[in-house]
């Protein structure tokens, strides 16, 4: 390629700037980074590891002495379950739209957006750092539950597990999600009650799910966590994996990627 003056060859910058974009690098770089910033947050990180495990222990000793009829499952087993499924969402989803809302506000997203980094492989990141991070939370809480606290469940503890990190991967690509939309970190608190507390009540943690009206029926079909604590209620139940399990955690497993998704075109750099 010729110029007045000398010659440029083909293999100028801009073309190295075009095959960085691909490059792992970016994506590993910033995933490195935001577990460092995790780790240097030692309140995050009581949050996520410290807190389930110190709930789950305390209900323990309220369900100890509770008598419950033969061969039905005791009541701290129930209990469990349902918090092993709902404290992965709900922590991860607080965790990641405030550390998000955080990046933005200081103007971090911004200057990482001005690198080859793109915005899929940013969120790409985030998902996998904040996956990282609900796989120890996972590994702790069922450790704790199930070989110190006798958790017993009719299928494996590993469905249970792969149950929890699911549940805490949609947390992060709602967190993600919610995060485009607000201006604060109070306004992304916010929106736990607008995504999170209408799952938990419709689920069917408090009213059974064919008992609620039919226009609930439905809204309730069409929430993630109704589909992730019907599948750790099939674990508790049946010996192997059944078809409906099975289905459910692919739905789970489908809403996060949509999630994810979203996230990733609503995602802004700066917060107007």
């Amino acid at each position: 390629m010729s110029v007045t003056g000398g010659s440029v060859s083909i293999h100028h910058p801009a073309q190295h700037r075009t095959r960085a974009r691909l490059s792992p690098q970016p994506y590993l770089a910033t995933t490195g980074r935001i577990l460092r910033q995790l780790a240097g947050d030692h309140r995050s990180v009581v949050m996520i590891l410290a807190v389930p495990a110190l709930i789950i222990t305390l209900m323990y000793f309220m369900f100890q002495d509770v008598p419950h009829r033969p061969g039905v499952p005791a009541p701290f087993n129930n209990a469990c379950l349902i918090m092993l499924g709902v404290f992965p969402l709900i922590i991860m989803f607080l965790i990641t739209s405030i550390t998000m809302q955080r990046e933005r506000v200081s103007g971090t997203l911004e200057r990482i957006l001005t690198t080859p980094l793109r915005r899929v492989d940013l969120l790409a990141a985030y998902g996998t750092a904040f996956s990282i991070a609900a796989a120890a939370q996972a590994t702790l809480a069922c450790v704790i539950s199930f070989w110190l606290l006798g958790l017993d469940t009719a299928g494996s503890p590993g469905l249970v597990f792969v149950i929890a990190i699911v549940n805490a991967v949609l947390g992060v690509g709602l967190g993600l999600l919610c995060s485009a939309f607000a201006r604060t970190e109070f306004q992304a608190v916010q929106f736990m009650p607008v995504v999170i507390v209408p799952q938990l009540l419709l689920c069917g943690i408090i009213v059974p799910r064919d008992a609620l009206p039919g226009w609930l029926q439905w809204i309730s079909n069409a929430m993630p966590a109704s589909y992730a604590l019907e599948a750790l209620r099939e674990v508790g139940a049946h010996p192997d994996l059944t078809a409906t399990a099975a289905r459910d955690i692919a739905i789970v497993v489908a809403f996060a990627v949509v999630a994810m998704a979203l996230a990733a075109v609503t995602l802004r750099r700066r917060t107007p």
